[in-house]
């Protein structure tokens, strides 16, 4: 579901006392970037966690899922998770990411996940990201 909200210029002009302009649409959905580093070997059971149980858990706390990459070439390829997110407003985004953080399934996962050794290497980088007016996801 994406959730657009407008906010006009005459409301703006009324509120603030002067014209600012047409209406302008303001799209509220934002997208996450993230970017996971594993140690060394750690990659095949990130994977994992993420086919058979993240992704179905980031869909139950409200994260959509627009896709996952493993890059082509090394040393990347060995031991980097990209993926894309979509979250309705990042007042949304920290909402579903503390559910999720605190959801016992979830702990329970990653905690079996890293029984033969700690998977991640560095803390997730995590970009917010909004489309262009001239992005294909806009249409």
């Amino acid at each position: 579901m994406r959730t657009k909200c407008w906010v006009y210029g005459i409301m703006a002009a009324a509120a603030f006392g002067g014209y600012v302009g047409p209406a302008t649409p303001v799209f509220a959905e934002v997208y996450e970037l993230r970017i996971y580093t594993t140690n060394e070997g750690k990659l095949d059971a990130l994977n994992s966690r993420f086919r058979d149980h993240t992704v179905r858990l980031f869909a139950k706390h409200g994260m959509e899922s627009v896709a996952y990459w493993v890059p082509t070439d090394e040393p990347q390829s060995k031991n980097t998770l990209i993926y894309v997110l979509r979250h309705e407003s990042r007042e949304a985004a920290a909402e579903s990411w503390k559910a999720f953080l605190s959801d016992p399934e979830w702990k329970k996962v990653a905690q079996e996940s890293q029984v033969d050794g700690k998977i991640l290497a560095k803390r997730p980088e995590s970009i917010f990201m909004q489309a262009t007016d001239y992005s294909p996801l806009k249409k």
